[in-house]
C-alpha cells in the first residue's frame, strides 16, 4: 500500500479520552494466539480510521493497567529555560516539584529551527547531518533497578505505582513541552524522533507509542519487552531457546509494574501483546533494529511480532511507515554499517522532508515464524 500523511486527523489524546469508552472494571479473556488488534473488548470489530484511534486509546489503557502502570497527565505547572545548549524543565504537582535538564547538541549544517533525535542515555545510532541531538540521562528520572527511586517518585510520590518504563515515557513528554515554550532552543517540535538500545530502547519505544508528538521512533535492540512479543518469546523458551521472557525479565529491573509479575505464567490472559504496542505508532514512523547476534533478545519473537504489527500499519495505508532491519553483528548496541541504508531513508522521510523508499523488512535470521498459528485475524482497510 502507499505510504499516507502522518497527520490522519486522528483525536488529540484529550479528545479520545472524552469520546472513548473506558476499561471494564474486570477483564475476561483468554487467546493462546496474538489478540485481534481490529476487535475491541467489548467485541465490536474495528472497521474505521475513527473507531481505531478509540481501539487505540484502549490498547494503551491496556499496556497501563496489566504492564506499566500508568502515565500521569502534564502536570499542572510545568516550566522551562533555556541557556548554554541547556535545557531545563521544572514541573510541580501537588507541593512538589522536580526540575532536571537535558543537553542539546546543534548540527554544523541544516537551519533552525532543527530537526533532533532525543536520544535514551545518549542514544547510540549515528546522527544525520542537520539534526540536533537531546541527551536524555533517563535513570535520574527512575532508576532501572530500584522501585519507586528517581526525580519521576519525588513528584509522584514513593507509592506510585508507574514503573520506569511509563516514567521515562512521561519525562520525554516533558521534555517536548519544554522544546514548544521554549522556541530560543532552536528545535522543530514537529520533527522529533526518540530513539534507545536495548533496556532504553524498550524506553524509547514505550515514550514514541505513548506520545503522538514524536514523528519516528527507532528501538535498538530492545528485544522482550520492546518489538518483541511475550507469546513467541515463551514459545521460544519452550523450544530450548535461551531467551528473556516475561517471568525472567519481571526478575531484578524495575521497568514493569509489579502487577505484571502475577501475569508472567498466564500470557494467554493477556489481552493484548506487542504487536498492538507496534501499532500504537501507525501511521507514524517506526523502525525497529535488531540483531541475530544476540539469542536472548528473542530474534524470533521480536521478527513474528513486528510481522504482526506492520499489519496495523498496512491497515491505515501506511505500511512503509514501518521497517524493520535485523542483522548479526558481535556489538551490542553497535551500529553496523549494513543498516545505514534503512537509518538513513527513515530520517530522511520523518525528519528532513525527502523523498525517498522506507519499504525494508528484513532479517538474517534462520527460523520459521508461522502466520497461520499466530495471526488468526484478518486486516481490514480502514476508511
Amino acid at each position: 500500500m502507499k505510504s499516507i500523511a502522518i497527520a490522519l486527523g486522528f483525536l488529540s489524546l484529550a479528545a479520545a479520552q472524552d469520546v472513548c469508552p473506558t476499561l471494564p472494571a474486570d477483564i475476561n479473556f483468554s487467546e493462546p494466539a496474538l489478540p485481534d488488534p481490529f476487535v475491541a473488548l467489548d467485541g465490536s470489530e474495528i472497521t474505521t480510521v475513527d473507531a481505531w484511534e478509540c481501539r487505540r486509546e484502549e490498547i494503551r489503557d491496556l499496556f497501563q493497567r496489566y504492564e506499566l502502570g500508568p502515565k500521569p497527565p502534564k502536570p499542572s505547572e510545568v516550566s522551562a529555560s533555556f541557556s548554554g545548549d541547556q535545557l531545563t524543565i521544572n514541573c510541580s504537582e501537588d507541593g512538589s516539584s522536580i526540575s532536571w535538564s537535558v543537553q542539546i547538541s546543534y548540527p554544523s549544517s541544516g537551519q533552525a529551527p532543527y530537526p533532533a533525535i532525543i536520544g535514551y542515555g545518549g542514544g547510540s545510532i549515528p546522527t544525520p547531518a542537520g539534526v540536533a541531538s537531546i541527551n536524555f540521562f533517563n535513570d535520574e528520572i527512575a532508576d532501572q533497578i530500584t522501585y519507586n527511586r528517581g526525580k519521576f517518585y519525588d513528584l509522584y510520590g514513593s507509592e506510585s505505582s508507574s514503573a520506569a518504563l511509563i516514567a521515562w515515557a512521561w519525562a520525554v513528554s516533558r521534555i517536548v513541552d519544554a522544546l514548544e515554550m521554549t522556541p530560543d532552543a532552536n528545535v522543530d517540535t514537529n520533527k522529533l524522533a526518540v530513539t534507545g538500545c536495548s533496556r532504553n530502547g524498550k524506553g524509547a519505544m514505550i515514550a514514541g507509542a505513548f506520545d503522538d508528538r514524536i514523528v519516528l521512533t527507532i528501538p535498538q535492540e530492545s528485544g522482550s519487552g520492546g518489538p518483541g512479543c511475550w507469546r513467541l518469546v515463551q514459545q521460544q523458551k519452550d523450544q530450548g531457546g535461551s531467551v528473556e521472557t516475561a517471568g525472567q525479565i519481571v526478575q531484578g529491573d524495575a521497568w514493569f509494574s509489579r502487577d505484571f509479575s502475577s501475569y508472567t505464567d498466564r500470557l494467554d490472559e493477556l489481552p493484548y501483546d506487542h504487536h498492538m504496542l507496534t501499532g500504537l505508532f501507525a501511521p507514524r514512523g517506526l523502525l525497529i533494529i535488531e540483531n541475530t547476534a544476540f539469542e536472548w533478545l528473542g530474534d524470533m519473537s521480536t521478527y513474528g511480532c513486528s510481522v504482526a504489527g506492520q499489519k496495523i500499519f498496512e491497515s491505515l495505508g501506511a505500511g512503509d511507515n514501518m521497517g524493520y532491519s535485523q542483522v548479526s553483528h558481535s556489538d551490542h548496541c553497535g551500529f553496523p554499517s549494513s543498516q545505514q541504508p534503512e537509518l538513513t531513508a527513515f530520517f530522511d522521510k520523518f525528519l528532513l522532508d525527502r523523498e525517498t523508499d522506507t519499504d525494508v523488512f528484513k532479517t538474517d535470521g534462520n527460523f520459521n515464524f508461522d502466520e497461520s498459528q499466530w495471526i488468526q485475524w484478518d486486516v481490514p482497510e480502514l476508511a
